[in-house]
C-alpha cells in the first residue's frame, strides 16, 4: 500500500511538471524542486503551486507577465539571475514581487535592456527611469478617475432620492393628519354645545 501511495504521489508530481524542467520531490508533504536552469527558455513555465524551491536562472527570459508567480504561496528560494532582463515599465511585477519574496535573488537582477538602464541592477531601479511607465501609469490613473467618478455620482442619486423618499413620507404623513383632523377623527373632536 505504501508503494502504492509513494507511486501516486510521484506520478502526481510528475503531471504537474512543466516538461521543460526537471522536477525533484522534497519528501512527503514538503513540496517540489523544479530546476528550469539553462533551457534557453523565453516564458515562465506553469509552475504546480508546491514548488519550494525554483531555479530559473541562464535562460532567456525577458520578463514575467503579471500574476505569472502569485500561486506560489509556499516558495522558500528562487534563483532567477542571468537572464537578458527587459527593465522597461513590464519589469515592474516581478521586481515588486521578489521584493516581497526573496530580497538576495533581486538584488542579482540586471539589466540587458534598454541602454539607458543596461547592467544597473534591478533593485537600484525607479519609476523616473522605467521611461515607458510615465505614459502607461496615466492610462491607469485615467481607469481609476471614471470608476471613482461613477461611484460618487451613484452615491450622490442614492442620497436624493433618500432625501426624496423621507420628505414625501413625511407629506404622507401629514396629509393623513390633515385628512383625519378635517373629518372629525380621533385626533380632535369638536367640543358639544351644551346651549342646545
Amino acid at each position: 500500500v505504501g508503494f502504492a501511495i509513494s507511486l501516486l504521489f510521484h506520478m502526481t508530481q510528475t503531471e504537474v511538471c512543466p516538461p521543460s524542467c526537471n522536477c525533484k520531490s522534497l519528501g512527503e508533504m514538503k513540496g517540489l524542486q523544479i530546476d528550469c536552469s539553462s533551457r534557453k527558455l523565453k516564458k515562465v513555465p506553469a509552475l504546480p503551486v508546491n514548488t519550494r524551491r525554483l531555479y530559473l536562472q541562464n535562460n532567456s527570459l525577458t520578463t514575467v507577465p503579471p500574476g505569472a508567480l502569485d500561486s506560489l504561496l509556499s516558495l522558500e528560494e528562487v534563483k532567477i539571475f542571468d537572464n537578458p532582463w527587459n527593465c522597461d515599465c513590464h519589469i515592474l511585477y516581478l521586481k515588486f514581487w521578489l521584493e516581497d519574496v526573496s530580497e538576495p535573488s533581486l538584488a542579482n537582477i540586471r539589466c540587458a535592456t534598454p541602454a539607458p538602464v543596461k547592467m544597473k541592477p534591478l533593485k537600484q531601479l525607479t519609476g523616473n527611469e522605467l521611461g515607458i511607465c510615465k505614459r502607461s501609469l496615466p492610462i491607469k490613473s485615467l481607469d481609476f478617475f471614471w470608476r471613482d467618478l461613477i461611484l460618487i455620482a451613484l452615491a450622490i442619486i442614492t442620497l436624493i432620492l433618500v432625501a426624496w423618499a423621507l420628505k414625501f413620507s413625511k407629506k404622507v404623513v401629514c396629509q393623513i393628519n390633515l385628512s383625519q383632523y378635517a373629518s372629525g377623527g380621533p385626533l380632535l373632536r369638536r367640543p358639544t354645545s351644551k346651549n342646545h
